[in-house]
């Protein structure tokens, strides 16, 4: 996810987004403990989707 789109987002689609992608990053790791990924450069992408969605979210309640 571009940091552009997540600009976009409110705060509360921002907690959404979050809880969403912390969920699927757990999955991920538990799956790839199991069973190797084919890509295991996904779970490195969605830890810093997880660290860009944070950062816009704390931006955003900063200017509050």
């Amino acid at each position: 996810m571009k940091i552009a789109e997540i600009r976009g987002l409110s705060a509360s689609e921002l907690r959404e987004r979050i809880e969403s992608e912390v969920s699927n990053y757990e999955t991920m790791k538990m799956n790839h403990a199991v069973t190797p990924l084919e890509n295991p450069a996904q779970i490195k992408q969605a830890r810093r989707t997880i660290a860009r969605l944070k950062t816009v979210l704390r931006e955003v309640e900063n200017q509050k």
